[in-house]
């Protein structure tokens, strides 16, 4: 019972980490730049994110412009589209794999059956919350050392936007229900080992009719 509370819970952790990842994947502002004219109304603050870029006016106008040229982009913004793209595939298959191998579910047939769809489950989500994990980490790095780079001009630099630190708590989400899942899967096998099952040896019918007749009888 504690292990089907577990995995439950590990599976509420894995959707606010889908929800999340496809979240960050799509929001415009991985970064963020504000600048402030001479007069409050002209103030501007301008997002970048993986598919477009938007500026938002303090006088309530928004626009974006969708990014086309995938080539001109930088190489961690490329690698930022692939890698978060996959972090949501896999995570969407955790789900549907986990959802047939938790125990609180009539799916996925005997025990051995769902132990093994649980930990490929598992298996998914770590590998998205890596997935998710690394260009976060990556468009993190390069917005920091452009901030700290000298040369370049203040109106350039930027800081890193909400859609990255969800990036980073989505793919936290996704490891950890990974590892529980992988972690109750493993728990019952090692219990398997360690405790096999009894095998009944019954004796054959052979045996039990030689038992009938004693040498002493015939001498």
């Amino acid at each position: 019972m504690a292990s089907a509370s577990l995995q439950f819970f590990a599976f509420i952790l894995a959707l606010f980490g889908v929800f999340g990842d496809i979240a960050a994947t799509l929001l415009p502002n991985w970064k963020v730049n504000a600048d402030v004219g001479s007069n409050i109304i002209t103030a501007i603050t301008q997002m970048q994110g993986l598919w477009m870029d938007c500026t938002w006016y303090s006088t309530g106008m928004f626009s974006c412009t969708l990014k086309y040229s995938i080539l001109s982009l930088p190489i961690y913004i490329q690698a930022a589209r692939t890698t978060m793209v996959l972090s949501c595939i896999l995570s969407a298959f955790g789900i549907c794999i986990t959802t047939v191998g938790m125990k609180c579910t009539k799916l996925g047939g005997d025990s051995d059956s769902k132990s093994h769809a649980c930990f490929a489950g598992g298996v998914c989500f770590i590998l998205a919350g890596i997935s998710g994990l690394v260009p976060t980490s990556w468009y993190t790095r390069e917005i920091i050392s452009n901030f700290l780079d000298q040369t370049i001009p203040e109106s350039s630099k930027h800081e890193p936007g909400g859609a990255v630190y969800t990036g980073f708590i989505s793919a936290g989400f996704l490891l950890i229900a990974g590892v529980i899942f992988c972690a109750s899967c493993f728990k019952k096998q090692q219990g398997a080992w360690i405790y096999p099952p009894k095998q009944h040896h019954f004796p054959s019918t052979e045996q039990e009719s030689n038992t009938g007749y004693n040498l002493k009888d015939y001498v």
